[in-house]
């Protein structure tokens, strides 16, 4: 019981203490550049670690249900996986549109319309993202 509290409680305290580290950094004057590339590598260890370790343990039984809920982990790991990229390209996408809407609305009003289309097209990968995430989950 203890030991799995630990390793609940073992990834949450590396990327909070690697989150404050890069706050250090930051201030102490750093570049940023390096200080957000450490703080992705500390993420994908946090990830691979993560990762491998119930796959290992799951490999060491044979129990069927054992095989049932690794499929089931990878399941919902690919769905966050897809929520959370299409929810970073939406925002990309967002981000990039809605200033242009607004200058194109600015100097034209009735081109709001027109405008409006592109950032809710941007707002749709979101969508996308989430139905997958949602098919992923129920429909196995």
């Amino acid at each position: 019981m203890l030991f799995n509290l630990i390793m609940l409680a073992l990834p949450v305290v590396f990327l909070m203490v690697s989150a404050i580290l890069a706050v250090k950094a930051f201030e102490k004057g750093r570049n940023r550049k390096k200080t957000v590339l450490m703080q992705i590598c500390s993420f994908a260890a946090v990830f691979a670690i993560c990762m491998v370790c119930p796959i290992i343990a799951n490999a060491a039984t044979t129990d069927a249900a054992a095989a049932a809920t690794a499929a089931d982990g990878m399941a919902y790991i690919g769905a966050a996986v897809a929520t959370g990229l299409s929810c970073i390209g939406g925002g990309i996408a967002v981000g990039n549109a809605a200033p242009a809407a607004i200058g194109a609305t600015s100097e034209d009003p009735k081109a709001f319309g027109k405008a409006i289309i592109f950032v809710v097209l941007g707002e749709g990968i979101a969508i996308y993202g989430m139905l997958v995430s949602i098919l992923l989950i129920f429909a196995r």
